[in-house]
């Protein structure tokens, strides 16, 4: 099992707290303060994988809130207007 914290210095006042632990099964724990906050098995974690390697920290943090359900702050009416959610 190996853990992926992000470094102390990367986000001083911008880090939400996430990090992840990879499992010998394929699984992927991922930790909120170092609790457990969800485990991702399957598509699902090879896929969260595969797009960590492509982004930077703070958007892996929001990749991880949006994962554990973390992210609904009181913007999503703001947000559902925005260009890029309108379908």
């Amino acid at each position: 099992m190996s853990t992926h914290e992000p470094p102390p210095d990367a986000e001083p006042d911008g880090g939400l707290g996430f990090s992840y632990r990879t499992r010998k099964g394929g699984e992927v724990e991922l930790l909120h303060h170092g609790r457990l906050a969800s485990t991702l098995r399957g598509a699902v974690a090879l896929d969260f994988l595969a797009e960590l390697e492509t982004c930077d920290p703070a958007a892996a943090q929001q990749l991880m809130a949006r994962l554990t359900g973390n992210y609904k702050r009181g913007n999503e009416r703001t947000a559902r207007n925005h260009p890029r959610n309108r379908r």
